[in-house]
């Protein structure tokens, strides 16, 4: 999965041309690169009408016009005839911080929503409120994922559709046949009430997606449409057209997965240990299967995506809508598939925060180009108030990208802000320590929180796969002091506060060890089980009587079987389609 080394180059700013990089697409993009009539645009009394398609835990070259073999033809054909962001990160690459980022126009720090675990939406206002003030027409449909992990209705949404939690991609996923014959299913949130789920949930929230904007809307007024799947988070099961799509592709792991000495120098204890967890590349979610084999279903599952992006560009043309509406593609965050041992996001290294961005436009957007300019998920909420002429409120912390989107400004003049990284610990997955970081310019300087271990220096153009810590070299001692004291300043809250209580690094510490003394400390030895069993969320799900109770008696609290086994597998799903969706 290591990608090709130009495609690498290229996403960390290195000047190219797009038909470089889509070479089956490249006739298409010199043709959607024609400027487009004046006539095409939106006038100033018609705000133009976004979608903003959200996927879950897309890495960043996951995609099929940056990596040979994935298939992604409507995707592609998006960034052919759009513009395609490789330099865009999220602040907090987990799913409720960077959702909550996107919503507020706000860091965690500032949110609140630093962790996937409940946290409180009390005294936020979600950007589509203020979109509704422009006379905006808004609808939310898909995975929510913060909060108090509701699936009820938000403020700042005329259309709401939603689940609890990951949701599932399946009306029966983990439920027994037993149970889904007397009439158990998944439910869906439709404003407001609960819904059975129908089908495969792509495929059903495009189908909502559909019917809102053909049939509910008020066609007299722009729209907003926020479509957040849940696609393609673990565990992750394709729909049946796509389950055996990729059997016979050979994925090909990152260099730096592998358990070798010169792949873990430099590099803090804590990644080292990580590889044999629930987010390292040797015990993935606790189970035996290769990262090849998972990304076969994970791929696969990204198929029903880019066929959901397809039907609505097939929408927007027949509608005559596509040059009034900007498309935009992204993910909340990225995923590593074994770099550096690891998996997952949560960390601060290029494969966990970098996210694939496509816009689409024409007319507005240039096409077929590759904008440099460094974008984060803080800018949405900024973004899509500046395209429907909407004030900056105040308490949005990021930057209206829209000149550098439309060309008005180019990305060698884009004066991006410092890239600043907070990942907050959890006790669900304590593997990963707090971590904050900042990158200035092409240096991304790395530190810890609550952990003994070391800090990390990285120039991320020269090294762009991390390998080489620049973190003790003598000659890089200025720049990390500097980035340190940047990172302190602009980690603290609008209190002028910082919310971890920790002080300014001045040096490493006192870190050192007897180099024959004693070794690191064991894990624990009620850690150390065999994999696929099917009790691997019990450690997740909060200590309680009834868990305790059911653990005396030898059962498992939450089943949960591994991805494409028992009532977590394809075939199992199909059972609960209707007949003409089963093939």
């Amino acid at each position: 999965m290591t990608g090709n080394r130009s495609i690498r180059r290229l996403a960390l700013g290195t000047v190219a041309t797009f038909a470089a990089i889509v070479s089956p697409l490249a006739a298409q993009a010199q043709e959607a690169a024609t400027p487009a009539p004046a006539s095409q645009t939106p006038s100033s009394e018609r705000p133009r009408n976004v979608i903003f398609i959200l996927v879950d835990d897309l890495r960043f070259d996951g995609l099929g016009f940056l990596q040979p073999g994935i298939k992604t033809p409507n995707i592609d054909k998006l960034a052919a005839g759009g513009s395609y962001f490789p330099n865009t990160r999220a602040t907090s690459s987990l799913c409720s911080p960077s959702r909550a980022t996107i919503l507020t126009g706000m860091t965690a720090r500032n949110h609140g929503v630093v962790d996937n675990n409940h946290s409180s939406e009390e005294g936020l206002t979600f950007f589509p409120k203020y979109l509704q003030g422009q006379g905006y027409q808004t609808a939310f449909l898909g995975k929510w994922h913060m909060g108090n992990d509701t699936p009820d209705p938000r403020p700042g949404f005329d259309k709401w559709i939603s689940f609890k939690g990951q949701g599932n991609y399946y009306p029966n996923t983990g439920i027994s046949d037993e149970a889904f014959a007397k009439g158990a299913v998944h439910m869906l949130n439709v404003d407001g009430k609960e819904v059975p789920q129908k089908g495969y949930i792509t495929d059903e929230l495009t189908d909502y997606a559909l019917n809102w904007l053909s049939k509910e809307r008020d066609s007299k007024k722009p729209f907003f449409l926020y479509l957040s799947h849940k696609a393609v988070h673990s565990d992750p099961l394709p729909a049946p057209r796509h389950a055996h799509q990729y059997d016979n592709f050979q994925f090909k792991l990152p260099a730096s997965a592998a358990n070798t000495p010169e792949n873990y120098k430099g590099k803090p204890r804590w990644v080292y240990d990580q590889r044999n967890t629930w987010h390292g590349i040797d015990f993935f979610y606790n189970s035996d299967m290769p990262m090849t084999e998972y990304l076969k279903q994970y791929y696969a599952t990204l198929s029903s995506v880019d066929d959901s992006v397809g039907r609505i560009m097939q929408y927007l043309k027949k509608a005559g809508l596509e040059k009034d509406t900007l498309v935009v593609f992204a993910s909340d965050n990225g995923f590593q598939v074994g770099e550096h041992g690891l998996i997952d996001k949560r960390n601060a290294y290029e494969a966990s925060v970098k996210v694939p961005l496509v816009m689409y436009e024409p007319g507005t957007v240039p096409a077929g180009v590759v904008n440099t300019g460094a974008i984060r998920n803080l800018d949405f909420a900024p973004t899509f108030l500046d395209l429907a002429g909407a004030a900056k409120p105040t308490q949005f912390e990021g930057k209206s990208a829209w000149p550098l989107i439309t060309g008005k400004q180019a990305a060698k003049d884009w004066k991006a802000p410092d890239f600043t990284y907070e990942y907050y610990w959890e006790w669900t997955f304590p593997q990963t320590p707090g971590t904050f970081a900042i990158q200035r310019g092409n240096l991304k300087y790395i530190q810890y929180y609550g952990v003994y271990d070391i800090d990390e220096l990285y120039d991320v153009a020269a090294d762009p796969d991390e390998m080489t810590n620049l973190a003790e070299d003598p000659k890089y001692l200025e720049a990390k002091i500097e980035l340190r004291k940047a990172l302190y300043d602009q980690l603290a809250n609008r209190e002028g506060k910082h919310v971890i209580p920790y002080t300014q690094r001045q040096s490493i510490g006192a870190v050192r060890r007897n180099r024959n003394g004693t070794g690191a400390a064991p894990f624990p030895d009620e850690w150390l089980v065999e994999p696929n069993r099917e009790d691997r969320l019990d450690p997740i799900v909060n200590d309680s009587l009834a868990k305790q109770a059911a653990h005396e008696r030898g059962e498992k609290f939450v089943p949960s079987p591994i991805v494409g086994q028992g009532t977590n597998s394809v075939e199992h799903g199909i059972k609960s389609l209707p007949k003409s969706a089963k093939n």
